[in-house]
């Protein structure tokens, strides 16, 4: 039984009012618009509202409201205008307005179900199989979007399960980067599931998207608006990683670059912290990549974010990246100069060192796809690529390693 907040349409709600009666639920206040709905919701103990799509009565204010309190919002739409407009808000709770009750009814309820807290085995298996990849980088765009795509399509080609998060607190960039839509940030959504306690596989597989065929990945969009991210708070990126880590094997995080202490720049100990999707997505990870631009900008801002890094993981895997290495900023022997500055100044041993390919990553842009689908020759995928096979996947048993041609292709067996 739920006690539910009606804003709907005359018609609907008269259509609808007797079933939910009839079910045993509780009619708690009946509002009209979104200012009304917001002023009930904060004064009223409420489990859902049940709003129509208009935008009259849904706005991300409402949206915000509600997940302040842990009310469960599901939209009715009577046109394909007020579903998008639930959708562009980041809502995917919406259904046809004339559709029956037995359909609508199972939305107000759905929650984790038991096995997600009861130790159910399955789940923990795959909790300890999954691996989370956090993949983070300091101001200065040192490639960090470019390394979590090919990293998530590198571990797909090795035929792992895998999904890509866009946790940027600052503005997602892997939507426009893949050519997917951006309307609805899929991860956005996610949190807001996460932190009402309804966000199941099922949630999970509904609100990603896709991105190429048998061997491609899902993928959770980031937020097209900067002024979204307090719908990225702490508890709910830990929540909504904790929920993938049983949907997924790998699952790769592409962070934002501050991993500044809100708390410390702000007088309002109270208030949302901008970079804790950041600080939440690092610390909840398995395996931290760091990436760091190959110039002498790049690598100053590197240095002096590290330290800082290293003191947040405690202990944590951590790899550093050195991306876009080249002759024409560092000099002759440009892999080993870097690798020398990284080692003397930051104590730094064995970085991946990953080289410049400005042909091939802006074939990938201006493609809307992943570095392997238009170069797969690519200096850089190929870095990547060993990256993934020697320092993220397991290895390989001895027996299949003796038979691997030199391409990584099965040799036929000897006999």
């Amino acid at each position: 039984m739920a006690g539910i907040m009606l804003a709907l349409d005359a018609a609907t709600e008269d259509r609808l009012l007797r079933d939910i009666v009839a079910s045993g639920h509780d009619v708690l206040r009946r509002v009209a618009g979104a200012h009304d709905i917001v002023s009930a919701v904060e004064t009223a103990p409420t489990d859902v509202v049940l709003v129509s799509a208009a935008p009259r009565c849904l706005t991300a204010e409402v949206l915000s409201a509600c997940d302040r309190r842990g009310v469960r919002v599901v939209a009715l739409a009577a046109t394909e205008g007020e579903r998008r407009n639930a959708v562009a808000i980041g809502l995917h709770e919406v259904i046809d307005a004339d559709a029956p009750w037995a359909d609508i009814e199972p939305l107000l309820s759905a929650r984790l179900p038991a096995s997600a807290n009861d130790g159910d085995r399955r789940q923990d298996a795959a909790r300890s199989a999954s691996r989370v990849l956090a993949v983070w980088g300091p101001a200065g765009a040192p490639g960090r979007t470019t390394v979590a795509i090919t990293l998530a399509a590198e571990l797909a080609t090795a035929g792992r399960s895998v999904v890509l998060i866009d946790a940027d607190p600052y503005g997602g960039t892997i939507a426009p980067a893949l050519g997917l839509l951006d309307e609805a940030p899929g991860f956005a959504a996610a949190c807001r599931l996460a932190g009402s306690d309804s966000l199941t596989t099922a949630e999970l597989e509904r609100v990603a998207q896709r991105y190429g065929g048998e061997r491609g990945f899902r993928v959770l969009t980031g937020i097209a608006r900067a002024s979204r991210w307090p719908e990225l708070s702490e508890e709910r990126v830990r929540r909504t990683l904790d929920a993938c880590r049983s949907w997924m094997e790998y699952v790769v995080v592409d962070t934002g670059f501050s991993i500044e202490r809100d708390e410390e720049i702000s007088s309002d100990l109270f208030a949302p912290r901008r970079n804790a999707a950041t600080v939440a997505a690092l610390e909840g990870s398995d395996h931290v990549v760091a990436v760091a631009s190959a110039d002498p900008v790049g690598l100053a801002r590197f240095l002096r974010a590290h330290a800082e890094l290293v003191e947040m993981l405690e202990g944590q895997r951590l790899t550093v990246l050195a991306n876009r290495v080249r002759a024409s900023v560092v000099g002759l022997n440009p892999g080993g100069q870097v690798a020398q500055t990284l080692l003397r100044f930051g104590g730094i041993e064995e970085p991946v060192l990953v080289p410049h390919d400005a042909a091939g990553t802006d074939a990938a842009l201006l493609a809307g796809t992943t570095l392997r689908d238009v170069a797969p020759r690519s200096p850089a995928l190929a870095a990547v690529a060993r990256f993934v096979h020697d320092g993220v996947l397991p290895p390989l048993p001895p027996a299949l390693c003796r038979r691997l041609g030199r391409r990584g292709r099965l040799a036929p067996a000897a006999g």
